[in-house]
């Protein structure tokens, strides 16, 4: 068995605001800090910290964020990039070597500068100048790797889920979230004088209505924007977690599951099935649940096709009225979902999809 003992985050900013100076290593820095102070460990005791980054140049992200944390120059830290699940895919990945015995403490998230995210070139072997791209191939088939905003109008198209739908949930995001901002705080670590998410805002149908759209149904208003934010938290053995006081979230299951890669939002259905099955319990039992809102008709699908009630998702609002930070927003929903448990016992779910058609689940229980 694998516990959660701490769980924070940075607030998140749009790409160009508040961190727009700030590197991805210098966002997880202070937060890898505060997790270890919250649960009051010795970093000597860790093991590995796992690091989703989708954003970065490579050379290994986690490590600099080890090295600008000033942890134990032993820990080499562990990359990962599947885009939009990494975040919480660390988190698995920190479960899956703690059951293993490899060690008894790892610190798992994701951290993304948008922001400052390096400007990538397609090279050409017949020596023709590098031309910029902003998406990375996520299949080797053209004609079943779409824009990310062409699969989510497509997914609306094919659901049934139109604009009006979609502009509800995008308003009842940012109201939770304005509503929860003063609890909100609680998991966030101030930084560049920022304590709160800053896109956060009253937005209404109205507003939304004079959203031009990205294609199709899909708009800037029922998109999330992308940002720049680090999560982490930090689990342990269920032996050392005796050891400690202060909140805790046991992991029960979890699993990331690949689906059709050009209908990506609707990935994380299966995965939630799945982990939901293995721990033996329904949709039922969810007490709480964090689903991620890159678009608005992705989370709708999401929640409906798992059988989620909506009154019980993203109680404290999703990336709707926060932002995308692309590696880290897994991990910002597990933070989430572990702080809002500790009021709401109970099972907890978070769940989110990943360019390619990549959907992954997380379930905890306080």
């Amino acid at each position: 068995m694998s516990v959660i003992v701490a769980a924070r985050r940075t607030a998140v900013a749009p790409a160009g605001g508040a961190f727009r100076a700030v590197s991805f290593h210098a966002l997880a820095a202070p937060v890898l800090h505060a997790c270890l102070a919250d649960a009051g460990l010795d970093p000597a005791l860790l093991g590995e910290v796992i690091v989703g980054n989708a954003l970065g140049a490579g050379g290994n992200p986690a490590r600099l964020c080890v090295l600008a944390a000033g942890l134990p120059e032993r820990i080499a830290g562990l990359s990962i990039d599947r885009q939009c699940v990494s975040g919480l895919d660390a988190i698995l990945l920190a479960h899956a070597l703690i059951r293993a015995g490899v060690t008894e403490a790892v610190l798992a998230g994701g951290a993304e500068s948008t922001s400052r995210r390096p400007v990538r070139l397609h090279t050409h072997a017949d020596g023709r100048p590098p031309v910029p791209y902003d998406q990375a191939p996520f299949t080797p088939w053209p004609d079943r790797d779409p824009a990310m905003a062409d699969a989510a109008d497509r997914l609306g198209t094919e659901l049934g889920i139109g604009r009006d739908a979609q502009d509800r949930w995008a308003v009842t995001s940012h109201a939770k979230a304005r509503a929860a901002r003063a609890q909100l705080r609680n998991e966030i670590v101030p930084l560049c004088d920022l304590h709160e998410d800053a896109f956060t805002r009253n937005l209404t149908l109205r507003t939304c209505a004079r959203s031009l759209p990205i294609i199709g149904t899909v708009t800037a208003a029922n998109t999330a924007v992308g940002a720049d934010a680090a999560a982490f938290v930090l689990v342990v053995s269920d032996r050392l977690a005796q050891r400690l006081s202060g909140p805790q979230a046991r992991i029960v299951g979890g699993c990331t599951l690949g689906g059709a890669p050009d209908l990506p939002g609707l990935a994380p259905v299966a995965a939630i099935r799945k982990t939901l099955q293995h721990a033996n319990i329904s949709a039922r039992d969810i007490a709480l649940a964090e689903v991620m809102e890159a678009y608005a008709v992705q989370a709708i699908a999401c929640v409906d096709g798992a059988g989620l009630d909506p009154a019980r998702v993203n109680t404290g609002g999703g990336a709707l009225a926060r932002g995308h930070p692309i590696g880290a927003s897994g991990a910002i929903n597990a933070v989430r979902l572990f702080h809002d448990l500790q009021t709401d016992r109970g099972y907890g779910l978070a769940a989110i999809a990943a360019a390619g058609g990549l959907g992954t689940a997380l379930l905890l229980q306080v």
